[in-house]
């Protein structure tokens, strides 16, 4: 499984970016994918992760609503949409995948995942 995280970018302060982790593999609808980012001089952190069928697990509280993670099976695609970027959203963020379902405190835990994309940037401005 080989993933390609894309979309990061400079934004301002209360601005919006799409994040996109495009995943290989015929079986991608059984895939948890899992977002992470990380900040410089910080450990990894959880964000969100889809799990096969689409639901999704309980988002990290620092992004609640204000983030939306969704996934599109037959384009073997994950994205995570995120609003009103603040200073401390930057990082480089992660897509991870995991083949099967993961339950929610799997699904945070970057250790349950098998396969990582190269991550991708995500400079805000204030």
């Amino acid at each position: 499984v080989q993933l390609q995280a894309s979309g990061g970018g400079l934004v301002q302060a209360g601005g919006s970016l799409r994040l996109s982790c495009a995943a290989s593999g015929r079986t991608f609808s059984t895939y948890t994918v899992g977002w992470f980012r990380q900040a410089q001089g910080k450990e990894r952190e959880f964000v969100a992760a889809s799990r096969p069928g689409g639901s999704s697990t309980p988002y990290a509280d620092s992004v609640k609503g204000r983030f939306t993670i969704s996934r599109d099976n037959a384009k073997n695609m994950v994205y995570l949409q995120m609003n009103n970027l603040r200073s401390e959203d930057m990082a480089v963020y992660y897509c991870a995948a995991h083949i099967g379902r993961l339950i929610t405190s799997q699904a945070m835990s970057a250790s349950a995942y098998d396969y990582w994309g190269q991550g991708t940037l995500v400079t805000v401005s204030s």
